[in-house]
C-alpha cells in the first residue's frame, strides 16, 4: 500500500472518528456528552491541522452513521418484548426492531466512504493530469 493511500484512509478514519464522536456528544448532553464533544473537538483541531481537510466532510457522514450502527446492534433481539434471564432472577426489555437504525446507519456509513473514495481519486487523476 502506497504511504498516500494510507495517509489518506488514516484521514478518512480520524474525521470519522469526528463524526462518531459528535453525534454522541449530542444525544448523550445530558450526560457526557460535553465531556465527549471536549476530546472530539481536540481531534478535530489536531486533524485539521496536521492532515488537512480533504476527508473531512465524507468522514463527519460516515461517521454520523456510526451510532445508528450501534442503536441496531442494541435492539438485535427486537422488535417486541425480549426477557433474559439470570441466575438471580431475570428482565424483560422492549426492544424496537433494529433494521432502520441500521439501512440509516449503512446508507451513512456508504455515502461518507464513497464520496472519500470520489474525492481520493478525483486527487489522483488530477495528480496524473498535472504530470
Amino acid at each position: 500500500m502506497s504511504r498516500d493511500r494510507s495517509q489518506d484512509l488514516l484521514q478518512l478514519a480520524g474525521w470519522t472518528a469526528v463524526g462518531a464522536g459528535a453525534v454522541t456528544a449530542v444525544l448523550t448532553v445530558l450526560t457526557i456528552g460535553v465531556f465527549v464533544l471536549l476530546a472530539t473537538a481536540g481531534l478535530a483541531t489536531v486533524l485539521a491541522r496536521r492532515a488537512g481537510r480533504r476527508f473531512a466532510g465524507p468522514g463527519l457522514i460516515a461517521g454520523a452513521g456510526l451510532m445508528p450502527l450501534y442503536v441496531g446492534y442494541l435492539n438485535r433481539g427486537g422488535p417486541g418484548m425480549v426477557c433474559t434471564t439470570t441466575r438471580g432472577g431475570g428482565s424483560c426489555v422492549q426492544e424496537w426492531s433494529p433494521w432502520p437504525w441500521v439501512a440509516a446507519g449503512l446508507c451513512l456509513v456508504g455515502i461518507g466512504v464513497a464520496s472519500g473514495l470520489l474525492r481520493r481519486r478525483s486527487r489522483s487523476r488530477a495528480a496524473t493530469a498535472g504530470k
